[in-house]
């Protein structure tokens, strides 16, 4: 279960993160700077990743397009890069039970 960090959020998290999601990403870095969501979504579609963000574009693109990848929704306003890893930290258990449950294609995080 590798994460794909939308542009919205810092590459800072993908080093913050790296012991509880080994090999995350972030859309910058991986040279989609200012990419379109449908660029990002076959990105992450072809490299088996889960988009994070916090543009419901994404989670509208699950709901219209199905999954994968699969998508976790931030609903938690803009926040410090330090808070955002705390969450997705708290949430190791459920993300992982969210990637394995071929049923879900989204995951709504609310802080």
């Amino acid at each position: 279960m590798k994460l794909l960090f939308d542009e919205n959020l810092s590459h800072k998290l993908c080093a913050r993160l790296q012991d509880a999601f080994p090999g995350a990403g972030q859309v910058q870095r991986l040279g989609l700077a200012n990419a379109d969501d449908l660029a990002i979504w076959e990105y992450a579609k072809t490299h088996d990743l889960i988009i994070v963000s916090h543009d419901v574009g994404f989670a509208n693109l699950s709901s219209v397009r199905g999954h994968p990848p699969k998508v976790i929704w931030l609903r938690c306003g803009n926040q410090p890069t330090s808070v955002i890893g705390q969450l997705l930290r708290s949430q190791v258990v459920t993300i992982e039970q969210f990637a394995q449950d071929p049923t879900l294609g989204c995951l709504e995080l609310v802080r």
